[in-house]
């Protein structure tokens, strides 16, 4: 199950997504906003970055203006690898190499087509192990503040 949220300048394309995962019979929840009318970001990140730390969904997908406000928003979550995706390359990328858990995507910079082939890719890339899971674990080290260098 996917973890869906925007704030108001990401509502077009999580629409996109809402219809592409409808499409493909994938479940998710829509944790806001439902407008376009002004609001803050990072309470959406929140409510989703949390739904997905706590393990209750497996992604995350996040849409903003630029994806990057509600992005940072979610990186202060405790396990959550929010990453921005501009091209197909990084979609596949984040997931293979970084195992992100929540995609973000800004729908000022992102077509709805674009948004619907990124989130294809990342819903649908493995993770890759290897020389990978050293560099994740310094990663989670960072986060808890004992990575020693």
């Amino acid at each position: 199950m996917i973890a869906l949220g925007c704030d108001h300048g990401g509502y077009n394309l999580i629409c996109a997504v809402k219809k592409y995962l409808d499409e493909k019979g994938i479940e998710y929840k829509d944790f806001g906003t439902y407008s376009t009318e002004s609001v803050d970001y990072p309470v959406y990140a929140y409510k989703v970055a949390t739904a997905v730390a706590n393990g209750e969904f497996e992604f995350g997908i996040l849409c903003c203006g630029t994806g990057i406000g509600i992005s940072i928003a979610a990186n202060k979550v405790k396990g959550i690898r929010a990453a921005v995706v501009n091209n197909e390359f990084g979609a596949e990328m984040t997931r293979r190499h970084n195992h992100a858990n929540i995609l973000c995507m800004g729908g000022r910079v992102t077509s709805e087509e674009d948004a619907v082939k990124y989130t294809d890719i990342f819903l649908n890339t493995p993770e890759e192990g290897g020389r990978h899971d050293n560099r994740l674990a310094m990663l989670a080290e960072i986060e808890n503040g004992t990575l020693n260098i």
